[in-house]
């Protein structure tokens, strides 16, 4: 009689630009072992199988003992940064070729009288005209003829386009023409991927319907082979559990895709990476008692913020690179500064820190790979705030001779010494966060000093406390693994499913009803295809995208668990919302609804162990650069901290994953969960703004 190994770890998975990070967790205790492996731009897939089965190896713990796998990827993402992807040729309504040509006619930067628009990912060239018409009100004007599809995909085929976009005038509301496209292709052209607006994103905003698509068709065929080979190199190595992937929505789903669901999961998952950084902010929060927070997630190319008020913050109005995404994600806001940003001085002869990063190879100067261009980690290295004797506990040794002669140049042109050029490229790349962040908690009403920051990343951890003092932020939060938390947030995340149908200002309760009751069927039966008894804890909320009649922009307004669906709930909702967004009442003027929605969440189990050090507490003798001046400071490991150990700055401390920067006047305790809580003084953030 054969035994089945018990299954009972999970595991998450995050594939940064520099490095992949790891999480294996023990369900039945909440134990987590984590590893970092360098990520491979050319094959992004082996990277994650190797961190896999090392981890794995390490701990133990056989292929069959694993019950879920989920990971997070900017697999997605740099394509669309990169425009990397298919070569996409777009069907459209005739009479509208130059659909994403115009956009919307915003200025980003109002006062740029020579700012650039925004470059479509769609030649014009590639752009072919449709005769066919629906009217708002579902009339047929001009029947579509398939043989005009086929013969216009032919034309662009022969070109060299690689994948196929299909946007129609009002298919929101009204997709069978766009369905009745998608098939004529599929017949004709069965290898070509199609991407069809109103069956990946059903909403008005034909502008950002049409983009939808665009993205989808740009990155499908790429993220689907990605997804193939890791799914084929995963099972062949034996692992046998269901496989998922973030979304931008902060969930999780299935990678094992139908060929049409692959361009919805290449649309759904463009922000997967950040959105699982969040998530795992959420669960930490609640494990912690923490409720609002701002977090921060600094890797080796950017920065990505969120303000975090007790759950997962969402937005329909998110920016990849240029392009509008409708589809909910996870609100992040990005700046391109990280611990690989290389540190310039302009021909100004002003100092500049990114966006351009040393990438992985070379990478910084001191990492003794070759690079030969001062980076902000150099900059850290040269100040103290990382110690190069006990870097990444070993597995990287850094060179600080190459990090001096790499930040010579730049110390020359300004004029200062290199600790001091170090210091001065470390509080610019401060006030370039402080910039981004300061509007942020601006457009969630909430002032910084109110929030506590989670620090996380390779590099957050180092400049989180400067960038704290800079915003009065009084506590920083470093969590037990900060390295991996965007892996652990991918295997602790909820599974979530987010559904859309246009209703076109109906007010009428029955019919809100059946549009809402018809979705939320969808997202049970899509739940019930899904789960695999590890998401048991099931909720569905109901939203409507609201307005005033006459208006043209519309606000997200949720439905109480215990109100009547109906007009009513939603009246009371959408004062509420408006007051929040334009500090006014929206008055008795009628509603229009637009479009309705259902959220479908299920919650993953997983407790989390207590935080146990390993070997006895050690302290070296070390030294931090601040204000031009060096600052006698101790050098601590942080695995030999126990719960309750208290730390006075300037400290670092060191892990396998981080580095973690404690400077003057600020204190840190670690916590029962292992999570080290740096208290910033009154004192020093008062000296912070003078």
């Amino acid at each position: 009689m054969t035994i089945e190994p018990t299954r009972r770890y999970r595991l998450g998975v995050d594939v940064g630009g520099t490095f992949t990070d790891v999480v294996l967790a023990d369900s039945a205790t909440g134990e987590l072992i984590t590893d970092k492996v360098p990520s491979d731009a050319a094959q992004p897939a082996r990277a994650v199988v190797a961190g896999v089965f090392g981890v794995l190896e390490r701990a133990g713990v056989s292929p069959a003992q694993v019950e879920h796998f989920s990971h997070g990827q900017t697999f997605a993402l740099n394509t669309v940064l990169q425009r990397s992807g298919a070569r996409v040729g777009l069907l459209v309504t005739a009479g509208f070729p130059d659909l994403l040509a115009i956009g919307r006619l915003r200025l980003d930067d109002p006062i740029d009288m020579f700012a650039e628009p925004a470059r479509p990912l769609v030649d014009q060239r590639d752009v072919r005209e449709i005769r066919q018409r629906h009217r708002a009100d579902g009339a047929v004007e001009h029947e579509l003829d398939p043989a005009e599809v086929v013969a216009a995909v032919r034309d662009l085929v022969a070109d060299g386009v690689e994948a196929v976009a299909v946007a129609f005038l009002h298919s929101h509301k009204h997709p069978e023409h766009e369905r009745r496209a998608a098939a004529a292709i599929a017949e004709a052209f069965p290898d070509l991927p199609v991407a069809c607006s109103a069956l990946l994103w059903p909403e008005e905003k034909e502008f950002e319907r049409a983009t939808v698509a665009v993205l989808a068709a740009h990155v499908g065929r790429a993220l689907g082979g990605y997804l193939a080979h890791l799914s084929t190199a995963l099972r062949e190595a034996g692992l046998v559990c269901p496989l998922h992937i973030t979304r931008s929505n902060g969930g999780v789903a299935s990678i094992d895709h139908e060929p049409d669901q692959v361009l919805r999961a290449a649309v759904e998952t463009l922000l997967s990476g950040p959105a699982s950084g969040v998530a795992g902010v959420v669960r930490l929060a609640a494990d912690t008692g923490l409720r609002d927070v701002v977090t921060m997630d600094m890797g080796g190319t950017s920065v990505d913020c969120a303000v975090v008020r007790g759950e997962v913050p969402y937005s329909t109005e998110s920016v990849i690179g240029e392009f509008p995404l409708i589809i909910p994600s996870v609100e992040v806001s990005s700046i391109g500064a990280g611990g690989g940003s290389v540190v310039r001085v302009d021909r100004a002869g002003v100092l500049k820190v990114g966006p351009r990063s040393a990438g992985a190879r070379p990478g910084p100067a001191c990492y003794g790979r070759g690079g030969a261009e001062p980076t902000l980690t150099d900059a850290y290295v040269l100040c103290g705030y990382l110690d190069p004797a006990d870097f990444a506990a070993g597995a990287l040794t850094i060179d600080v001779g190459a990090a001096r002669a790499a930040m010579a140049p730049v110390a020359e042109a300004l004029g200062l010494t290199v600790e001091q050029a170090a210091e001065a490229a470390v509080s610019v790349a401060t006030a370039m966060m402080h910039a981004q962040l300061v509007p942020l908690c601006a457009q969630h009403g909430v002032d910084p000093s109110a929030l506590t920051m989670v620090a996380y990343g390779g590099a957050g951890p180092v400049q989180a406390a400067l960038l704290a003092r800079a915003l009065n932020v009084a506590e920083v939060v470093v969590p037990a693994s900060p390295g991996t938390l965007c892996a652990y947030g991918a295997l602790a995340t909820d599974m979530r499913v987010d559904l859309v149908a246009p209703i076109g200002g109906a007010t009428d309760d029955a019919e809100l009803r059946k549009a809402w009751d018809g979705l939320e069927t969808r997202a049970l039966a899509w739940y019930g295809e899904q789960d695999h008894g590890l998401h048991p804890d099931v909720r569905v909320t109901r939203w409507a995208d609201v307005q005033l009649v006459g208006q043209s922009f519309t606000l997200p307004v949720s439905l109480p668990e215990d109100a009547e669906p109906g007009v009513p709930a939603l009246r009371q909702g959408f004062a509420e919302a408006y007051r929040r967004a334009y500090a006014v009442d929206p008055g008795p003027g009628e509603l229009d609804v637009r479009s309705v929605r259902v959220v479908l969440a299920a919650t993953a189990e997983l407790p989390r162990a207590p935080w146990r050090a390993s070997g006895d507490a050690e302290s070296l003798p070390h030294t931090v650069i601040e204000d031009g001046v060096a600052v006698p400071a101790l050098v601590h490991r942080r695995s030999s901290l126990a719960t309750g150990a208290e730390l006075v700055g300037p400290a670092v401390v060191s892990a396998p994953d981080t580095t973690i920067f404690v400077p003057s006047g600020c204190r840190a305790v670690v916590d029962g969960l292992g999570n080290l809580r740096i208290a910033v003084t009154p004192a020093e953030r008062k000296a912070a703004r003078a």
